[in-house]
């Protein structure tokens, strides 16, 4: 079992940690059993410098987890449909999170289709960041919780190293503010991460 993921190693700039949780393994205490998934795409959102992320108005209630420390999960509610998750970065103080995307499954497929029974295709159990939480049971109830403590039912393992020569960067998906930032970053030719969608005049802010 490789070990976890420590938080001074996302206790960095948004981009460094983005491209770091590349092949890092999330796995959640599910009640159907454990899912652990292989982290394949992801985005980086930073703070008052980023108007697509939803730290650039100031800290809130809601968006209190992205302000540190790192290494914690910021679970928010989408769309009135699905919730997303990102792990925070940065240090104390500061906000900065990254979007888990894509990820895939490196656990029983068997408890897998038990959380998402009607995934056509195991390659489409976390493809994306909201089918991703799904996946994992990821629910309001999760926000800030640190994935870098042993004890915790969602926890972060560093996994094993990508290639820089296949990671790939591009235009976030699905803003309008910012919508240029390469932020996005993904292994290249792993078959779980989503395809690019550019938001339209309503957009949305991460």
């Amino acid at each position: 079992m490789t070990p976890l993921l420590g938080a001074g190693e996302l206790a960095d700039d948004v981009v460094t940690a983005a491209v770091r949780l590349l092949g890092c393994t999330l796995e959640s205490d599910t009640p159907d059993g454990t899912v652990a998934v292989r982290l394949v795409e992801v985005e980086a959102y930073r703070g008052a410098d980023d108007p697509a992320s939803h730290g650039f108005r100031g800290r809130t209630p809601r968006n209190a987890v992205m302000f540190g420390p790192a290494g914690h999960l910021y679970v928010y509610f989408v769309y009135g449909m699905h919730f997303c998750a990102n792990v925070s970065c940065l240090v104390d103080g500061e906000p900065g999170a990254v979007l888990l995307r894509g990820g895939e499954l490196v656990s029983d497929p068997g408890v897998a289709r038990l959380r998402r029974p009607t995934a056509r295709r195991d390659v489409d159990l976390a493809r994306g960041p909201a089918r991703m939480a799904a996946l994992l049971g990821l629910r309001r109830e999760h926000d800030g919780l640190d994935v870098t403590d042993p004890t915790s039912p969602v926890r972060l393992r560093a996994g094993s190293p990508v290639d820089p020569a296949r990671v790939r960067s591009g235009p976030r998906v699905g803003v309008v503010a910012a919508h240029d930032v390469p932020w996005r970053f993904w292994v290249d030719g792993e078959p779980a991460v989503s395809a690019y969608r550019r938001a339209g005049a309503s957009g949305r802010r991460k």
